[in-house]
């Protein structure tokens, strides 16, 4: 703030000048009151009976789903629960066919190191572990891979059919 704005006078506020002083207060003038208002025109025949229906049976599935999909979308404590699920199975099927693959493949190194006679055959000229090794993996990866989105289309389809009944 400014030292015009407080007037000091050696370091102290001057007093204000309207202190101890009387007003008269001010005067209110008289208004002239409002107009009466005018009465409406009767309508020439009363306005159309409408029915209010509070309960539509048909809509009882739709309050649900409503409100379960504004739970998805507000993120509330009930919304981040069902998709922590969600997540939570597809994580559950993610790993069990990683370890499955994981399981196949490493026990191929370890089956051709206990039976070294299983790791001697010769196939078409070609040995058995060049060929399972080299070629096995391709088709098993594929079948995991669509093993794991056919299961992760079921969860999401569970969670919409759960969401919208």
């Amino acid at each position: 703030m400014t030292e015009d704005f407080y007037r000091r006078v050696d370091g102290v506020r001057e007093p204000d000048p309207t202190l101890g002083k009387n007003y008269q207060p001010a005067s209110v003038e008289p208004v002239s009151p409002a107009p009466p208002p005018e009465a409406p025109p009767e309508p020439a025949k009363p306005p159309k009976r409408q029915r209010v229906v509070l309960a539509d049976p048909r809509s009882r599935r739709a309050t649900p789903t409503l409100r379960a999909r504004l739970e998805l979308e507000q993120q509330t404590s009930w919304g981040e629960l069902l998709i922590r699920d969600l997540v939570k199975h597809q994580l559950r099927t993610a790993i069990g066919l990683s370890a499955l693959v994981l399981v196949l493949l490493g026990a191929l190194p370890l089956a051709f190191y206990l039976w070294p006679g299983f790791a001697a055959l010769r196939v078409v000229g070609v040995p058995l572990a060049w060929l399972l090794l080299g070629l096995l993996p391709f088709p098993l990866l594929l079948l995991a891979g669509l093993a794991y989105n056919r299961l992760a289309e079921r969860h999401e389809r569970d969670f919409v059919d759960m969401i919208e009944s």
